[in-house]
């Protein structure tokens, strides 16, 4: 079974937690974009992968790149000769009551220029699932349209994750442009908060599962709660999964990690609740590790998984 996974991939830099940039003298670079999070625990759990975008042939956008590759995900990249530059992302990490603080520097980045034509249709035809970042069509009208030109080219499963980012556009913004990919989808992934601030909607996790799928006819919702677990909806039934304890390092690779582990459940044809039980494993091994993009071990998840198997019996 094979994925193909489209989207904008930034740099993120970090000071170390508690520290301000203003402050700082050091700080961390990674790699950060749900697209290639997602694809790369998808591809570390044996699902065939190839993460499909465009970048400046900069420095930067070479950076970008040998870091998917040291994780051994398959890239197909479109190289911007001239115009574009790459995504940055700053990144605070604070202890309440101060709020973590994200400054998006995405305006202009080469992605945003996209084109069908750019992009390997071929591959994304026979392709059995393909899989988007819904931020991308935050980046311009061009890049909105060829998402959904690529999510409508496919005969397999079509997959969206709404990652909301209020530094790119508002809520209103983000509706409008992603209910125009919505027809083109058959399951969409987003986490609580984003499913009260984008849909503006109200009520219960199980029953925002519900009136999104039936609003818009997905397939399939999963909605992630954090250190709740997840919830998803699927053929008329509710499906809850418990998050899975574990000491905590960093949170920023949970939502990506677990949207992997389930799109390779899918992809290998498992059911609902397998799918969200794999999905708690790989978040809670990504919330030991720092970094938005976690080097998930696939013997690792099963462990989790037949622990859990075995507590609940």
């Amino acid at each position: 079974m094979t994925l193909v996974s489209f989207g904008e991939t930034a740099l993120r830099f970090a000071p170390p937690a508690g520290h301000r940039f203003e402050t700082a003298r050091e700080v961390a670079l990674r790699a950060d974009g749900t697209a290639s999070n997602v694809a790369t625990t998808a591809s570390r759990l044996g699902t065939e992968t190839v993460w499909l975008s465009k970048l400046p042939d900069t420095p930067l956008g070479r950076r970008v790149v040998a870091e998917l590759h040291e994780h051994g995900l398959e890239t197909d990249v479109v190289w911007a000769d001239e115009g574009g530059r790459q995504g940055l992302t700053f990144y605070e990490d604070a202890a309440a009551p101060r709020p973590d603080r994200v400054i998006q520097d995405r305006e202009g980045v080469a992605a945003a220029t996209v084109t069908p034509g750019e992009l390997p249709m071929d591959t994304i035809q026979a392709a059995d699932v393909v899989f988007a970042a819904g931020s991308t069509a935050a980046l311009s009208e061009t890049a909105a349209e060829t998402l959904g030109a690529l999510l409508r080219a496919t005969g397999g499963v079509r997959a969206l994750d709404l990652d909301f980012h209020p530094g790119l556009w508002d809520a209103d913004q983000a509706r409008e442009r992603l209910e125009a990919l919505f027809g083109a989808v058959d399951v969409l992934f987003l986490a609580e908060d984003e499913a009260t601030t984008v849909f503006d909607r109200s009520g219960s996790p199980r029953e925002l599962t519900h009136t999104l799928a039936s609003s818009y006819d997905f397939d399939y919702v999963f909605l992630t709660r954090s250190e709740h677990g997840a919830v998803a909806y699927h053929d008329g039934v509710v499906h809850e999964q418990d998050a899975i304890e574990t000491d905590i390092v960093d949170t920023a690779g949970q939502h990506d990690a677990l949207v992997g582990a389930v799109i390779d459940r899918l992809t290998d044809g498992s059911g609902t609740d397998e799918a969200l039980l794999y999905g708690a494993a790989a978040a809670a091994l990504a919330r030991t590790m720092p970094g938005p993009m976690v080097p998930i071990e696939a013997a690792d998840v099963t462990s989790l998984v037949e622990q859990e198997r075995s507590g609940r019996r």
